[in-house]
């Protein structure tokens, strides 16, 4: 162990001499959570006036264009720098190849320009993956055994992105965990002038069973019918490939990495903020708030001060923001 102590024995050291009054708990204190260190993760549908209730995350609504915008006007007064949207695609525009994806009209395209127009110091961020447009719920392309594709994958992705960024995005940020995705989707952006847009790389991410409610709010957990995400998405047991996944896209030009999911994964977040000095995210997962709310909802553990510890230990692992469905009740708790 590298540190070593430089304080003197007891009684010369009490450490609960800083711990005694609140000034000094103040005063000291090395992490602190703030509404500038969330991002809020939403699911966007069809029509107008529609708001869904998700069953398995209670408090979360799927909403129309019209009501977000609403949603986004709050997250501003409240000073949340960045929401992050899912689009809930209908089955008839499901495919194979997903090329709804990549419809400069599509759901999540006409999202970003609406909330551009309506809030343009919002900071708007993309998911670039494939899942909620596959007729089979995974991330990319599959050839007749159902393997998912890498390249052919990522010449949609590239495209899905492409898109995002004429819309007017923020930031794009690929979920698929295909291999060189982040190389060519960086060149795209370039070649079409898009220098400024950001990718935040879902670097580290899991093959998690904590994602089930989020395939629930954006309707692939019946199209994926058992089937798994093994093949690309990381293996729970291992800690130093995420290190290497995490430097590859930083190379290929990822501005941002994240580690998904959130807290069972603190070990991971720490390594790669740690080690590789970048600006690292984490993902606080729907399986997460998922069991946080129930037990908020039986009384078990008290909302708001769980909910805070919760995301201040994010801060501590060294990650400097953090996408959670608690963000817009954080902020408000934060006021």
């Amino acid at each position: 162990m590298a540190f070593a102590s430089t304080r003197g024995p007891f009684p010369g050291t009490r450490m609960r001499r800083l711990r005694a009054n609140d000034f000094a708990r103040r005063l000291v204190r090395e992490n602190a959570l703030s509404p500038n260190d969330l991002i809020y993760p939403v699911f966007v549908l069809e029509g107008e006036n529609q708001r869904e209730a998700v069953p398995s995350m209670p408090g979360v609504e799927r909403l129309s264009i019209d009501l977000l915008i609403e949603l986004a006007g709050e997250m501003v007064t409240l000073g949340i720098p960045a929401i992050a949207l899912f689009p809930v695609v209908s089955t008839e525009k499901k495919s194979l190849e997903a090329e709804e994806a990549f419809n400069p009209d599509g759901l999540a395209q006409r999202a970003v320009r609406a909330l551009k127009a309506a809030q343009p110091a919002l900071g708007v961020m993309t998911d670039v993956a494939l899942d909620p447009f596959t007729t089979h719920g995974q991330d990319g392309i599959i050839d007749e055994q159902g393997y998912v594709l890498n390249d052919r994958t990522t010449e949609v992705l590239v495209r899905q992105a492409a898109s995002h960024a004429a819309a007017g995005a923020d930031v794009v940020a690929p979920s698929d965990m295909m291999d060189g995705r982040i190389g060519a989707i960086r060149r795209v952006l370039e070649d079409g002038g898009h220098v400024n847009t950001l990718i935040m790389s879902y670097a580290a991410k899991y093959a998690s069973s904590y994602y089930g409610p989020f395939r629930d709010a954006v309707g692939s957990a019946g199209n994926i019918k058992g089937g798994n995400k093994f093949s690309y998405q990381m293996d729970p047991a291992n800690s130093d490939e995420a290190l290497h996944e995490c430097a590859l896209d930083l190379n290929e030009g990822a501005d941002m990495i994240m580690v998904k999911p959130g807290m069972p994964y603190l070990d991971i977040a720490r390594r790669v903020s740690e080690e590789l000095k970048a600006p690292t995210f984490a993902y606080q997962v729907s399986g997460e708030y998922a069991m946080h709310m129930a037990a908020f909802e039986h009384g078990w553990l008290d909302r708001d001060a769980v909910m805070l510890e919760s995301l201040l230990a994010f801060k501590r692992a060294g990650c400097v923001g953090i996408l959670s469905y608690f963000a817009l009740d954080a902020a408000r708790a934060l006021q």
